[in-house]
């Protein structure tokens, strides 16, 4: 019996052009293929899904011979500043940004010039320092989603302009990759159903600190957005020098946090007394090393979701807590000459939890589960609940 020969051909072919975000396009491709004694014409129709790589394999039978072909897409997608894709090189500094776009100065200076506004906890969904969160606009128990206490962080908006649907993110340099890659996912799946739209990047806080924190925060959250495959226009950057004022000798920021309107998109400087529920719990993460960005609510079923996570046990809390508060503010701050005046007390609550509870894994998220608190539908306000 003659054997057949099998032939492997990789057939590779870049995509650079714009897709449409929901959408899964069929590529068919015409391969003129060549063997010893046959010429073939293979047809293969393939279907990538918008924005990731995909591979696929396709045996075709001509005669006594196979070929196996194996296809490989990449669909690349870049930042869009001021309306023009970004291919290469994006400018990984404030400075040169407004320079190059002068459009993001123009659209920072609107936003500082809205007064803020004191938000209370009824329909609000608070966001926290390495926490995120995305909902949609007609979602009864979030009407507004916001964070503030950003001196040297940054926090990321990112909206479908389709939908409507939010993400919002604290990111202070930790998990970006990561957060980033999550905020776009949870805003399209928020858009499935909806009309077509953009998907829109804000970026709001950090200033020009003596350290250069915020400017490091900024060119990691550029290039976290530029690598990622999807096209992402940047529409406001209220961030470094544009969103500093000096003060004597020093530098302060002049918005601290934003709150967004869910139903309408709308965004305005605010800040938040009330910051949810056990928002020491909530701290203790980032004094005890816990990198990740935590995605905090479930949006089909409406509820505030806290963890679960762990941390190792604090050394020397005690000698922290019996410290001053200008030495826990030196010492516990990248930008301690313009922290807002709760931080230290904050600061000394969130130690004294970490105190207390030593192994949240035990004494709080017991059998793993996640602490679930749902909108009480007579005060507004997030209850704890079983779930």
């Amino acid at each position: 019996m003659k054997r057949k020969k099998t032939r492997e051909i990789n057939c590779i072919q870049q995509q650079k052009q714009s897709l449409k975000n929901d959408m899964t396009q069929t590529v068919i491709f015409t391969l003129p293929m060549r063997t010893k004694k046959h010429a073939v014409l293979c047809h293969v129709k393939l279907k990538q899904s918008t924005g990731f790589l995909v591979a696929a394999s396709k045996r075709i039978r001509s005669g006594d011979v196979d070929l196996n072909i194996t296809f490989e897409l990449f669909h690349t997608m870049v930042l869009v500043l001021n309306g023009v894709l970004q291919d290469e090189c994006i400018p990984l500094d404030t400075h040169s940004l407004f320079m190059q776009h002068p459009i993001y100065r123009d659209t920072a200076n609107q936003l500082l010039s809205i007064p803020s506004k004191t938000i209370g906890p009824v329909g609000l969904l608070y966001i926290g320092q390495r926490e995120m969160a995305a909902v949609a606009p007609h979602d009864k128990n979030v009407h507004i989603i916001g964070s503030d206490d950003a001196t040297s962080c940054i926090i990321v908006v990112v909206r479908h302009s389709g939908s409507g649907a939010i993400a919002l993110a604290h990111l202070d340099g930790n998990g970006t990759d990561e957060a980033v890659s999550t905020m776009v996912s949870r805003v399209q799946e928020l858009a499935l159903g909806y009309p077509e739209g953009r998907i829109e990047l804000q970026l709001i806080g950090g200033f020009r600190d003596q350290q250069g924190y915020a400017e490091d925060l900024y060119s990691n959250i550029m290039q976290s957005f530029h690598k990622h495959p999807m096209e992402i226009d940047l529409t406001q950057a209220c961030i470094g020098e544009v969103n500093t004022i000096l003060r004597g000798e020093v530098n302060w920021p002049i918005i601290y946090g934003v709150g967004v309107n869910t139903r309408t998109g709308e965004i305005f400087p605010a800040t938040f007394p009330d910051k949810g529920p056990d928002l020491y719990l909530r701290c203790a993460r980032h004094f005890t090393g816990g990198h990740q960005v935590l995605d905090i609510y479930d949006s089909q079923l409406g509820m505030l979701r806290i963890g679960p996570f762990n941390y190792e046990p604090l050394r020397g809390v005690d000698l922290w807590l019996s410290q001053t508060d200008e030495f826990i503010l030196q010492h516990l701050s990248t930008t301690p000459e313009v922290e807002p005046p709760h931080f230290v007390m904050q600061v000394r609550s969130t130690l004294k939890y970490i105190q207390e509870n030593q192994f949240p894994a035990i004494t709080v998220f017991r059998e793993n589960r996640p602490l679930y608190y749902r909108r009480d539908e007579n005060s507004g306000l997030w209850v704890h609940v079983r779930y």
